[in-house]
């Protein structure tokens, strides 16, 4: 497949993932005819505020939420579903399922969570959406995100150990803490073993990774 054809199809995708959100929420702005970014586009803008404004998300929007975030092939943007998933669906289960796209996922969708999972670690405000109870309040249960957060670390390491994608180790690589004491001692030895691959890795980016993690050890 051509590199034209490959961006062609994950536009596609990323359209069919707005779409069925839209969908969901009975939004109707779709645009027949033009190109399959800009409907994308187009619908991501016109469901952000809906999303965000209700103080309930149905269930049924998760799954299209997380895929949409996933497919969305712009960094920046994606944050425009990452964000309502939060405050609708707490953060742990946001977590959760970008794990899940990192471990099972296509090489698309895993670069893709990678993007996703750094608009997940934003700040929550409860100024920010009608998600919270009147008083700013809402269940700690739904942010509890430590065991998430360490199962993503594992999984990252076990993708770039495996994969031959040179996008995805860079995407994985950078997502990681450089600091020993971030790991669990469960995965003390995965990140050893990471860490040596990474200092010998031909892409400059995973190297200077590893020597950012040799200059923490030694400050």
């Amino acid at each position: 497949m051509t590199d034209k054809a490959e961006d062609t199809d994950r536009q596609r995708a990323f359209l069919a993932c707005a779409a069925e959100v839209a969908r969901l929420l009975g939004v109707d702005v779709d645009a027949p005819g033009t190109p399959a970014m800009r409907r994308a586009r187009n619908l991501a803008h016109a469901v952000r505020r809906p999303l965000l404004e209700s103080p309930r998300l149905a269930d049924e929007l998760f799954a299209p939420l997380m895929a949409a975030a996933v497919h969305d092939p712009d960094p920046s943007f994606c944050r425009w579903f990452v964000e309502p998933a939060l405050y609708g669906f707490g953060r742990r289960r946001v977590l959760e399922a970008l794990v899940e796209y990192l471990r099972s996922g296509t090489d698309a969708e895993r670069a893709g969570a990678t993007r996703a999972w750094y608009w997940a670690g934003m700040p929550l405000r409860a100024d920010r959406s009608a998600a919270y109870a009147p008083d700013g309040t809402r269940a700690a249960s739904l942010d509890a995100s430590q065991e998430a957060a360490e199962a993503w670390m594992e999984v990252s390491m076990r993708v770039y150990a495996e994969t031959t994608d040179a996008e995805l180790r860079y995407h994985v690589m950078r997502m990681r803490p450089v600091s020993r004491e971030a790991y669990p001692p469960r995965l003390q030895n995965l990140f050893e073993t990471t860490l040596n691959a990474a200092r010998a890795d031909p892409d400059g980016d995973n190297r200077r990774w590893a020597g950012d993690v040799d200059r923490a050890g030694s400050a």
